[in-house]
């Protein structure tokens, strides 16, 4: 696959647009007309550092308004066209994109509109340009690619083609499959999307995802574009506010490890990429003003110190088979989840899928006799760490002797929460889609006090991994408050008996509402004295439509990053608790321990 990327995409100036692009590694770019027209470089300039840069510009996009009932207009049309002709081979390209009309005096006669397109290809080719005509979801007369096609056979010009976007095909949600029938296709333009409930103009100019971000079915698009016999660049053309403000060399990367991700799934023999089967750890980095509470949190959790590492300032927090790694280094943060340790059956295999697709791999000091842990660093900094499924890793450790701990007893890590910042959301989902293979739930916005939470999990097919991304509000984090603070949550087999054990051991389950409770009882028909239950100890409930339970209670934050939360689920319950998020946000506005 040859890879290109429109400068539309990206943010800065066309020079650092540039750069971004091929340093990711980036085979071409599309230059969007803005672009060039706020560039102080002129077209030459740009074609040498695209040239020295190792790029093609493989298009220049894009000509609008190609046709006009008014015979003056088209005169006109044609000369601005020539114009372009002559920049476009001043910029050492030889293809430009030329846009259906969206104005009201544009061509319905498809005869009529075929005479000028090639008039205007006949202009192009003088100049030893050809054009790749598009037909746009909200074009006046042409809005349908199969539309847009009929046209350019009826023009009959060799310098005349079509190029398909698939965004234009699915936010109309057409038929893909026709594609794979398209002749004369000169360019093959890619973009995913959200399911907004929106007209497709204002979707396509500010909510275009890369590949595997949003809800289109692209592998099959994809596949129909290359049944099409097209042999050209994989474009990505994506229109992203966000995008658009970020690091372009940032939002570059994930463009690239989009499309390499596409290429995969619809490869003949896709990549058979080993999957995390479970957790071995989850580590968590505490400052020496917070590393007390960290403790006491994890003993009255019923965990036990078992091991030191060899090199020190690392501890191993045991209850059962479930770990907690303690990293008690220097650091500036009271006590924040740092590192995930994942059960993989072959880490080095995932590591080197992982560089393929463009994850940074950390190379992590290892001692004699130490264990080897491939090792890479997510988008929002955290570190995934690949344990094989023997206990090699343990043996960093050396034993050390603790009492038992008095509290509940857990079953294992069920699910750990990533906050993220808000440009850094879909970043980090494709990230842990592509690298991990984990499967993306729906985005769900949860109101809290201070605003809207954004939150999606992703998880394994057997739910053995889970993964939960969280962007909270801005005012939020401007007063320093907990609302999205990374936190992880155990298994339990008895949420209530936990809560319990845990209390008694000294834990401070975090308060829930009175109000919570009456109106629990209420939404459920839960029996009065369950209901007593859970309202004695702090856990909240939820129930999903096929029956499952989900009980859970959550420990007082310990800072302001970091928290822990303690769940049994029930009869199948698949879910996270969403309809709680509110309770427990509106309680954590107050400081965490100290």
């Amino acid at each position: 696959m040859r890879t290109s990327i429109a400068t539309v995409s990206l943010a800065g100036t066309l020079p650092e647009k540039l750069r971004a692009a091929a340093t990711a590694g980036f085979d071409a770019v599309e230059v969007f007309e803005p672009d060039l027209v706020t560039c102080p470089l002129r077209p030459a300039q740009i074609r040498t550092l695209a040239a020295d840069l190792g790029l093609r510009i493989a298009l220049y996009q894009p000509f609008r308004n190609p046709d006009d009932t008014d015979p003056g207009v088209v005169a006109g049309v044609r000369e601005r066209l020539r114009r372009k002709s002559e920049l476009v081979r001043e910029l050492g390209c030889d293809l430009m994109l030329v846009c259906s009309s969206v104005h009201p005096g544009a061509v319905r006669d498809d005869e009529e509109l075929a005479a000028q397109l090639a008039r205007l290809a006949d202009t192009a080719a003088d100049a030893g340009v050809r054009l790749a005509y598009e037909a746009l979801a909200w074009g006046t007369h042409v809005n349908d690619y199969r539309h847009g096609a009929r046209v350019v056979q009826l023009a009959d010009h060799p310098a005349l083609g079509t190029c398909v976007d698939s965004f234009h095909v699915l936010s109309r949600g057409d038929d893909p499959d026709d594609v794979a029938g398209l002749e004369k296709l000169f360019f093959y333009q890619v973009a995913d999307a959200p399911p907004l409930g929106m007209d497709v103009l204002p979707l396509s100019r500010h909510h275009r995802l890369f590949p595997g971000q949003g809800s289109f079915d692209l592998p099959r698009f994809h596949r129909a574009v290359l049944a099409a016999g097209y042999d050209g660049p994989v474009s990505l053309e994506v229109f992203n506010d966000l995008y658009r403000q970020a690091d372009p060399a940032r939002t570059a990367v994930d463009g690239l490890r989009s499309l390499r991700l596409l290429g995969d799934r619809t490869a003949a023999e896709p990549t058979a990429a080993p999957e995390p089967t479970g957790w071995e750890f989850v580590e968590v980095a505490t400052s020496p003003e917070g590393s007390d509470a960290v403790t006491a949190l994890l003993s009255r959790l019923g965990f036990t110190r078992t091991g030191t590492h060899r090199r020190g300032e690392v501890d191993l927090w045991t209850n059962g088979q479930v770990r907690v790694v303690l990293n008690r280094r220097p650091t500036t943060e009271r006590a924040k989840l740092t590192s995930l340790g994942l059960r993989v059956g072959q880490p080095q295999a995932l590591a080197d899928r992982a560089r393929d697709l463009l994850a940074p791999v950390v190379h992590r000091p290892v001692g004699p006799g130490e264990a080897e842990i491939p090792s890479l660093i997510a988008p929002d900094g955290t570190w995934l760490q690949f344990c094989g499924t023997g206990p090699d890793w343990l043996g960093d450790f050396l034993p050390t002797p603790g009492r038992p701990a008095s509290g509940p007893r857990l079953l294992g890590v069920d699910h750990v929460a990533l906050p993220q910042p808000f440009a850094g959301f879909d970043s980090a989902g494709l990230f842990l889609t592509a690298v991990l293979g984990l499967g993306a739930g729906e985005v769900s916005e949860i109101a809290a006090p201070d605003g809207l939470v954004r939150s999606r999990a992703l998880q394994t097919p057997d739910g053995a991994v889970r993964i939960a991304l969280n962007v909270g509000p801005t005012t939020a984090t401007l007063r320093g408050r907990p609302l999205t603070s990374g936190h992880v949550a155990f298994g339990t087999d008895d949420a209530l008996v936990a809560a319990q054990e845990f209390a008694a051991a000294g834990g401070e389950v975090l308060p829930v509402p009175d109000n919570y409770y009456d109106d629990l009882g209420a939404r459920f028909g839960l029996d009065p004295q369950f209901c007593d239950a859970l309202r004695h100890r702090g856990v909240l409930y939820d129930r999903d439509e096929s029956g499952g339970e989900l009980l859970h209670f959550f420990a007082r934050a310990v800072s302001r990053e970091f928290f822990v939360e303690v769940l049994e689920r029930r009869g199948g319950y698949s879910g996270f608790g969403a309809a709680n998020t509110p309770v427990r946000l509106a309680a954590q506005r107050t400081a965490p321990a100290e």
